[in-house]
């Protein structure tokens, strides 16, 4: 019998507490589906998240940790009672088709959206995003400078958006680090200048992240906690000058706490945005591949890979699971399509952030051609 490179893809696999089914992940996309003025998830989202849950687990769209929190008005929140019941919905569908799901909890920082917070943006540092919103079209006001108070309740509403999120059932939780939003602008030398503990060193850049991920480990567990991470991530006008130092640091410190996994985002032309500083000469090209040394648990990639070559990056041993997100906006049964080598359907565009059930919970499922009598 013929081999078939993709096998790999289907084979169960560890995530901390858990035994995956395959090695999919649908990562994390930010619809922006619920209702603006209050973060509820609807059954929309229960249509949505249950119709994918075939997936090895689900990370579920960023969920702002307090009304101050969002960048993304429509992505459902995990600070209100109302929020929590939303959710109950959607984990327990998921369940019920014998899914995981673990939500992904976020403070967006300096790129919160102005007309849900006014004017209390935060930041490691008084350092706007270069550049004007997609959101607003208006330039990114200065954040505050977070302090030691700021920090303080920050963490304390991380630790309340995971006790909530366990409440509403979600399997596990990863602590939203990348992409410019709050935990990776203090990691990272560009975003962060502080001269406290939390600012200078890499040890002090990566403590605030750390201090969230114990909150987050007393809440659930290390074997049900993950981070994603995007090293060289230019997205909202990001940079690290010396990103192998910073992230092989903050990995082995991950690793000593034994999480379940990490998500690491290669460097995405497309995703990077007009005014990101210039690389340096430190830079990644191959993110997981030069990382993987530093983390012996989970490691999932993130680069927009096909099936194809996910399982290339499994076998080579630089990572043990692919997130995948386009493919499965477009193909709610991406896992039968690939395992069955059907036709996979386009994604439009047009609809992934804006509107209702239209490109959202309507793609079907592959249809087999009648066979001919």
């Amino acid at each position: 019998m013929e081999h078939n490179p993709l096998d790999i893809l289907f084979e169960t696999v560890k995530l901390g507490d858990f035994t995956l089914h395959n090695r999919f992940i649908m990562a994390s996309l930010t619809r922006c589906r619920g209702d603006p003025t209050n973060g509820i998830p609807t059954d929309l989202h229960v249509q949505y998240y249950s119709q994918r849950a075939s997936a090895g687990a689900i990370f579920s769209e960023c969920s702002p940790i307090a009304n101050n929190a969002q960048s993304f008005l429509g992505a459902g929140g995990i600070y209100t009672k109302e929020q929590i019941e939303g959710w109950k919905k959607v984990t327990q569908a998921v369940h019920e088709k014998g899914g995981k799901i673990f939500i992904q909890i976020w403070h967006g920082g300096r790129s919160v959206n102005p007309e849900a917070v006014g004017e209390g943006i935060i930041g490691p540092s008084a350092i706007a995003i270069r550049g004007k919103s997609t959101r607003t079209g208006n330039e990114y006001p200065v954040p505050k400078e977070m302090s030691k108070d700021d920090i303080k309740l920050v963490k304390e509403q991380f630790r309340q958006g995971a006790l909530n999120a366990k409440e509403a059932g979600f399997d596990g939780v990863e602590l939203h680090g990348a992409n410019g939003y709050l935990i990776d602008t203090f990691i990272r030398d560009g975003s962060n200048q502080r001269t406290d503990e939390y600012g200078g060193s890499i040890e002090n850049r990566c403590r605030f992240c750390l201090e969230v991920i114990d909150i987050l480990i007393e809440v659930f567990g290390c074997g049900k906690v993950g981070i994603k991470l995007s090293p060289v991530g230019r997205f909202q006008d990001m940079y690290d000058s010396d990103p192998i130092a910073t992230y092989s640091y903050l990995l082995k410190e991950l690793e000593k706490k034994n999480i379940a996994f990490v998500q690491l985002m290669e460097l995405n032309e497309a995703f990077k945005g007009e005014s990101a500083h210039e690389a340096g000469e430190k830079q990644i090209a191959e993110v997981c591949k030069t990382l993987r040394p530093f983390f012996k648990n989970a490691l999932i990639i993130n680069n927009n890979l096909t099936p194809e070559s996910a399982a290339k990056a499994i076998k080579e041993g630089h990572a043990d699971l692919v997130s995948f997100g386009r493919y499965f906006i477009s193909n709610p049964d991406f896992i039968e399509r690939v395992k069955n080598n059907w036709h996979l359907a386009e994604w439009d565009r047009n609809t992934f952030y804006a509107g209702g059930e239209k490109g959202y919970a309507d793609y079907p499922n592959f249809e087999k051609p009648e066979e001919s009598k």
